[in-house]
């Protein structure tokens, strides 16, 4: 498998947990007390760290740290949107798709030769 595609997968899965442990607290424990949100959510986050510890450790040699940043942005709302409208039932709103499309100029700038 390209070291790209393995960095890009590694990615998408880390961001699953991390979205997960910075706002699946607002849906879930909203009732409990924030430390306990705290533990739960670091615990959670563990797992992110697992999966992009390595997925930067193997993109790294293929692309610089800039590409690997703007990488992870664009996962990073390519995740979001869909755990914002779906899990947290917020309303679709036209600023997803301008944040969208800047994330496109960035990429552009960023990986162009």
């Amino acid at each position: 498998m390209p070291v790209v595609l393995q960095t890009t997968l590694l990615l998408i899965l880390s961001n699953l947990f991390m979205t997960l442990a910075w706002y699946g607290h607002l849906r879930n424990l909203s009732h409990k007390a924030w430390y306990i949100a705290v533990v739960i959510s670091w615990g959670i986050a563990f797992f992110e760290y697992v999966l992009q510890v390595p997925a930067n450790r193997i993109g790294y040699g293929a692309m610089n740290l800039a590409q690997l940043k703007i990488l992870q942005e664009v996962i990073t709302l390519s995740v979001f949107v869909p755990f914002a409208l779906l899990y947290m039932g917020q309303p679709l709103k036209l600023d997803y798709l301008w944040a969208g499309l800047c994330l496109l100029g960035a990429v552009y700038f960023i990986f162009r030769a």
